[in-house]
């Protein structure tokens, strides 16, 4: 099942307070990217999903994979508290490297 436009925009929404976050449409879901560097998506039911990195194993998020053949990601499911998800992202992009051609 594809994710929503509304959860995406919903996210966004709880995102705006990184600069530079934005998102691409991928396979009925969405990939995103703070400052060029892809640290999650929104996959199958309308899950919003960050990549595993040892900079976010202290949030003690909960392991879960994306879609089948995949790497396991962290769910965030606690996207209210806005200041805790900035530095979730901040924490997970330390260790990711910008995309090809950045």
């Amino acid at each position: 099942m594809s994710t929503t436009k509304e959860y995406k925009n919903y996210v966004l929404e709880k995102l705006e307070c990184l600069d530079s976050i934005f998102c691409r449409p991928m396979m009925g879901g969405y990939l995103f990217y703070y400052r060029d560097i892809l640290f999650g998506g929104i996959y199958e039911n309308d899950n919003f999903l960050i990549k595993k990195t040892s900079s976010n194993e202290k949030y003690h998020l909960t392991e879960e994979l994306p879609y089948q053949g995949a790497k396991m990601m962290y769910l965030v499911d606690n996207l209210e508290d806005t200041e805790l998800l900035r530095n979730i992202v901040i924490d997970t992009c330390k260790e990711l490297k910008p995309k090809k051609g950045k």
